[in-house]
């Protein structure tokens, strides 16, 4: 039986969020649903995520919004694509004609047209529908979340912190899951620079929930941003036992604590937190955000000299499946790294031309719509680099720079083509690029004084004897 605190029908209707069911049963495991997606968290007792969508959809199959939480987070997920996914495809018109034959409530309609437009990766008009419900509806949890989700695949930062701060006076402590906006609005403060702001409301989060994963990588991404990397160390180890129970973000924690290490030229300890944590979440889970974050790890300690060449092959099996999905370019740009990495060029080529193709007819696809002028070049700029055409991948790069935002993700997360970008310039024949180097450095050095990694780059740079 599930527990007596997730909400039944009368308990919803009483939040002024009425579900249409009159099942008790199918009402609590959407809440559960919620719960665990808020928390990042499979709860196995309760079957985890998976489980409870198979059985709010065996307890009522009509329930319109069980359909909505379930197809919807496969969707933001972004591990599939209805373009290649006929199951999601399929389940995306079941919950399109259920939402036809039935009345609904003008807030349900809306999830379910949110639903569509992010299935047809028309994200910017999804993330639209979810503000409009939170509008009236500041308290439903589903809509700020998706919202947050999808500012947060489309580069929206203030846009991300907004959403949560218009909300923020309508909730109550003693309102469900209250104590996690703190981490929602802490993010999009970071994301927008207010670090200070940040980690002051992450804390009052963790005050309240100790093992709230979000707000505990809120606190990871100040510490990261402002080159605090003996505290950000501190942090991640002091508090591991709370935050490593969220199973869904834990590999994310892990890959923040393992920048610090990379930070700071531990080469070893990074590659034992990856070994260890980042590679074995990844192939278990084959999460998006896992195995993004396993990419990118890679990349940056190959960019440091570390051979990473055995680890790249390993992850080629969970990356290579995905080479033609294309829902988001910042996917296609971690998956790219780790086909260069094993030099299979014929995935590389697939990605490439599959994404080509895309591009030229994006329709309402916001990130076939970007892959013209911002995806692509970024990826051939990494093939230049590979290639060692670093002058190439600086001409390529110089350009789109203050457009990588687009790509979505985080600072920290993008950082790592801000990394290509100097290193290519370093590395490229191209005295003015060399030059280039150094006022990328020193615009780096500006914004994160004391970082031992800009450090490093600033005495290579010099060593060039310009």
């Amino acid at each position: 039986m599930l527990a007596a605190s997730f909400r039944d029908c009368k308990a919803w209707e009483a939040e002024g969020l009425p579900l249409s069911t009159t099942s008790n049963e199918a009402c609590k495991l959407y809440d559960a649903i919620l719960n665990q997606y808020v928390t990042w968290r499979n709860d196995e007792t309760l079957g985890g995520i998976e489980g409870c969508i198979a059985a709010v959809q065996a307890a009522d199959p009509n329930f319109v919004m069980g359909h909505v939480i379930g197809t919807g987070l496969e969707l933001v997920g972004t591990g599939s694509s209805v373009l290649r996914n006929e199951k999601l495809a399929g389940a995306v018109k079941r919950t399109l004609d259920l939402a036809k034959s039935q009345d609904l409530t003008p807030r349900e309609k809306l999830h379910v047209k949110a639903v569509d437009l992010f299935s047809r990766g028309a994200l910017d008009k999804a993330c639209d529908v979810w503000e409009d419900i939170l509008v009236e509806h500041p308290t439903d949890m589903l809509a700020l979340k998706f919202s947050h989700d999808g500012f947060f695949y489309l580069g929206e930062q203030v846009q991300m912190r907004d959403s949560v701060a218009r909300v923020l006076p309508h909730w109550k402590p003693h309102m469900p899951l209250y104590s996690y906006l703190k981490g929602l609005y802490s993010f999009g403060l970071l994301e927008t620079r207010f670090y200070d702001q940040a980690e002051k409301v992450a804390k009052e989060g963790l005050a309240l929930t100790p093992e709230d994963g979000w707000c505990v990588h809120s606190v990871a991404h100040v510490h990261e941003m402002k080159a605090e990397i003996e505290k950000g160390l501190k942090f991640m180890e002091s508090n591991e036992k709370n935050w490593k129970v969220c199973d869904m973000l834990a590999c994310h924690n892990y890959w923040h604590w393992a920048l610090y290490h990379v930070e700071k030229g531990e080469y070893e300890a990074a590659l034992k937190i990856y070994d260890d944590q980042v590679s074995r979440r990844c192939v278990k889970s084959g999460a998006m955000l896992d195995t993004v974050d396993a990419c990118s790890l890679l990349y940056r300690l190959e960019m440091e000299g570390v051979n990473v060449k055995g680890r790249y092959r390993e992850l080629l099996q969970v990356t290579e499946p995905h080479s033609e999905d294309h829902t988001l370019l910042f996917n296609d740009l971690h998956f790219l790294m780790v086909s260069l990495g094993c030099k299979n060029t014929s995935t590389t080529q697939r990605l490439l031309e599959s994404l080509r193709v895309l591009a030229k007819e994006p329709g309402e696809n916001h990130e076939h719509q970007l892959a013209e002028n911002i995806g692509l070049p970024m990826c051939e700029a990494l093939v230049e680099y590979d290639q060692g055409n670093y002058s190439k991948a600086v001409e390529i790069l110089k350009p789109i720079r203050y457009h990588f935002v687009e790509i979505g993700g985080s600072d920290a997360q993008r950082d790592v083509f801000s990394q290509l970008l100097i290193h290519s310039a370093i590395k490229s024949e191209d005295k003015h690029h060399q030059r280039y180097a150094r006022c990328l450095l020193a615009e780096r050095d500006s914004v994160r004084p004391n970082s031992p990694l800009t450090d490093r780059l600033i005495q290579r740079a010099h060593s060039l004897h310009l």
